[in-house]
């Protein structure tokens, strides 16, 4: 049954409604249909707003339904690219959710720009940030972990949920050694924080940032500024949690006020922390875990935003540790060294 299935040959077409561009969806000297046909085994033929596709059952149907996201993409206001239309196909493939609801759902636009989720994955961490209190937000180098949560934190802003953002991460270790290093202490600390930075000048008018900080609206420091203090009407992001202690993480926890909310972002493969040494990103999941109103989010290399390779290393290395864990013996050559 399955061998007949895969030799049949169905026609399917769609058509494209007047008001969109047929240049929208297919793209610039069709840069998006060659996407969409090295994506799929089927043939696919244009003829003025009619699309007409040829294959198997399952890949002319798969294709069907993504002329059909990239209708509603474009009804919506999106302007679709290489990357967008891929994952888009990736999306249909896994049957993990459409594409229109992902990739239409604006956070923020700012100077021209709009920021959006990009994978299911992303979507439903933003979404977790919406309904929840405390949120973590767990995956890889790449995924958008802290880039959402500001986006989210500084809409919050807009909307007066909020009344200040304050941004923190630990300071080079969870000791945060700072006075080994030279010069004052903004100089031994804007490094680390720096990251935070880049991100607010691509969410704010560069030029209201100095004025917002002034007045304690946007807060940037680091983590040992949070000791002793409660956090009221404040939207807290905790970055690069893998290396907090677990004393730090407690303290930062309880630092949460009334009405604020707190998202914390790490990536537990990426541990800088002294030898001997638990990650308070490792153990609070345990200990917080099944707690209401406490949510933790889960990204994987497939929410990878960044280059393509990028995805790719981090499943290598994912590989490497796990080969590495079961049978030290078995795998040449040293140890990469640095960041685990």
């Amino acid at each position: 049954m399955s061998e007949t299935r895969a030799t049949q040959k169905t026609h399917a077409k769609v058509v494209i409604p007047d008001e969109h561009s047929m240049i929208s969806i297919l793209g610039s000297r069709d840069e998006l249909l060659r996407v969409i046909e090295k994506s799929f085994r089927a043939d696919i033929h244009v003829r003025g707003n009619e699309i007409t596709i040829t294959g198997s059952p399952d890949e002319s149907g798969v294709v069907v339904r993504l002329f059909e996201e990239l209708v509603e993409l474009v009804r919506a206001g999106a302007q679709l690219t290489p990357d967008a239309v891929e994952r888009s196909v990736s999306m249909l493939r896994k049957s993990n959710g459409r594409p229109a609801e992902v990739l239409s759902l604006d956070i923020i636009s700012s100077r021209g720009r709009t920021i959006r989720p990009k994978t299911v994955n992303q979507k439903n961490y933003v979404d977790m940030i919406d309904k929840h209190t405390v949120v973590f937000g767990i995956g890889p180098a790449g995924t958008g972990k802290t880039y959402l949560a500001m986006a989210k934190a500084v809409k919050a802003l807009q909307d007066k949920l909020v009344n200040r953002i304050i941004l923190t991460r630990p300071a080079v270790e969870a000791g945060e050694r700072l006075g080994f290093l030279p010069g004052t202490l903004y100089e031994k600390i804007d490094p680390y924080l720096r990251p935070l930075y880049d991100a607010l000048h691509d969410m704010l008018d560069p030029d209201s940032i100095p004025r917002l900080m002034a007045a304690g609206t946007i807060e940037v420091a680091p983590l040992a500024y949070m000791r002793g203090r409660t956090l009221n009407d404040a939207f807290i992001i905790l970055d690069e949690a893998q290396n907090t202690s677990p004393e730090q993480m407690k303290m930062f926890l309880t630092r949460l006020g009334f009405n604020s909310k707190i998202v914390v972002t790490g990536d537990v493969t990426q541990i800088d922390l002294p030898g001997g040494t638990d990650s308070g990103l490792k153990v609070v999941q345990g200990i917080l875990d099944g707690i209401d109103d406490i949510h933790f989010s889960r990204l994987t290399s497939a929410d990878v935003v960044r280059h393509k390779l990028v995805g790719q290393i981090v499943d290598a290395y994912g590989r490497y540790d796990a080969a590495v864990a079961s049978d030290p013996r078995a795998v040449t050559g040293n140890r990469p060294r640095g960041r685990r």
